[in-house]
This record gives structure tokens, sequence and C-alpha cells, in this order.
């Protein structure tokens, strides 16, 4: 007769501690086998495989932020370059502009410093400071004045010939009334043949005319009129102006020549004033009167 057994609540097995030991060696012995055999590679590859769709879900998240935030950093870095390529070649067409500008300016200048150096007067260069904004009058206002030695009578000049002739000056301004001005007059002679006239400033835009010759004149189309000298301000032989048309008028016995400027006071920015001998020229109120009345 078999004699009943005690019964077992628990069962027990190896305790922790050997499992711990177990676990270790089996471990010690994966690695040395990984190490010197390629016999778990397979394995590997096997639980990799298997593990990797898990792997991808887990990453998933990160790999959105990640993407997101690349994306945003490119729209705003491409967003930054565009509107940095716009201002550089907004700043390069100013340079562009810029340079073009002084290039012209500097053109100007040398051939100014050429005209200087072969005028017998000692001159004084100067820039406009402004244009006065009057309709009735042809002004330009420099930015120099008898601080510079510059005083009221003194013509002043450009590359292409003269170009008026300084009216008023304060200390650290001169102002000059440009040939073109109905108030402007100069003595000027024809190129061609040394006749004297006077040229004075038209009510036609633009233009010079020489008044009150007789209809036999010896004056062309294409004639070059020159400064005469005479009166001791406009030095002799700079240019004023070609003849574009004579005008004769049989019934009355006078002709007009109405003629161009050889100046050109709109394009630049930069002219000569000759210090010429001016003592005897009257105080600036007394210049603007005398050109009033006439």
């Amino acid at each position: 007769m078999r004699e009943p057994g005690t019964l077992r609540l628990f069962k027990r097995g190896p305790s922790i501690e050997v499992r711990l030991v177990l676990l270790l060696v089996l471990c010690l012995g994966l690695i040395v086998t990984d190490a010197h055999w390629p016999v778990l590679g397979p394995v590997r590859s096997a639980l990799a495989t298997v593990l990797y769709p898990f792997q991808r879900i887990v990453l998933a998240p990160r790999d959105a932020l990640e993407y997101f935030d690349r994306w945003s950093h490119a729209a705003a870095l491409a967003r930054d370059e565009q509107d940095a390529l716009r201002r550089q070649r907004i700043e390069m067409a100013q340079l562009s502009t810029h340079a073009a500008q002084l290039a012209t300016e500097n053109e100007q200048l040398r051939r100014l410093l050429n005209v200087a150096e072969s005028a017998a007067q000692q001159s004084v260069a100067v820039e406009v400071f402004y244009v006065p904004p009057n309709a009735f009058n042809h002004r330009l206002v420099f930015n120099k004045g008898s601080q510079a030695g510059i005083a009221p009578g003194m013509p002043v000049i450009d590359e292409g010939g003269v170009v008026g002739q300084i009216v008023r000056v304060t200390p650290f301004t001169s102002e000059a009334a440009l040939l073109i001005d109905d108030q402007v007059s100069i003595p000027v002679q024809v190129l061609r043949n040394g006749l004297r006239l006077i040229a004075f400033g038209s009510n036609e835009v633009g233009k010079l005319e020489v008044r009150y010759l007789s209809t036999s004149v010896d004056v062309r189309t294409g004639d070059v009129l020159v400064t005469s000298g005479i009166g001791g301000l406009f030095p002799a032989g700079l240019p004023v102006g070609r003849v574009e048309r004579v005008e004769r008028d049989p019934g009355s016995g006078f002709a007009m020549a109405i003629a161009e400027p050889l100046s050109h006071p709109e394009r630049y920015r930069h002219f000569l004033v000759l210090r010429v001998d001016v003592a005897d020229v009257p105080r600036p109120e007394e210049i603007e009167h005398a050109l009033d009345q006439q």
C-alpha cells in the first residue's frame, strides 16, 4: 500500500544567486564565442530583422520631429538666403551706379584739370551746392565763396567753355548766373573771321542770342563764338557757343543769330571759377541792379 505523500504548496528551484551565476557564465560564453567564431551571426541577423519594425515604430516620433525641425530650418534658411541675395543685388546695383557716377565725375575732373592747366588765370574748383527754384532765372549755387577767393564778376567755366558769371558771394557759397539767363550778356567774337559781337541769354530755352546785327553781317550757321576779351573779365578765346541759325529781317534791316552754348552745366556737378582781377567790378548789389536794368 502506497503511503500518501506530503502536499508541497511552493515549488522550489535554483536560488537567485545560482541563476545569476549561470546567466553570467552564459553571457561570457556568448561573448567569447562571438569574438572568435562567426556562429552567432545568423542569430543576430534574424533577431535584428524581427526587431526592426518595432524599432521603427518606437523611433517614428523622434524621426518625425527631426524631419519637421530640418524642414523648418531649411525653409528659414532659404528665406534668409533669398533676402540676403536680394539685398546683395540691390547693394551691387547701387555700387555699380555709384561707381559709374564716380567714373564720370573723375573723367570730368580730369578734363577740368586740363582746362585749368591751359588757362592763364588761377582757378578754384567748385561743386554745385543746390539749384535755386526759380523758373525765370538760370542760376547755380556753389559750395565755395569769398573764403576760397571767389568774388562777384568772376567767370565760371567747364571743359566745354564758359558756363556763366558769379553775381553774388557769401563767405561759404557763391551764386552764378548762367549764359542762358536772359539777364546775362558776354562780349564774343566769331572764331572764323574775328567779328566782335555781344551774346545775350535768350527767351528760347537753352539758347543764346546775338542781337542787333545788320542783314549783311558775316555770320554763318556753324560758326563758333569765343570770348573776345573786351572788358577784362572773360579771358579771350574761351568757347561760348555755336551758331545754329541766322534770322534776317529785310524789312527792319536787322538780323539775329541763335547759338547753342558749348558748356553743359546741367550735366556736371564740378566747375572752375577763374580768379580774374575784379577790382573794378561793382559790388554784388550793383551787379544785380545792372542785370535787372538790361
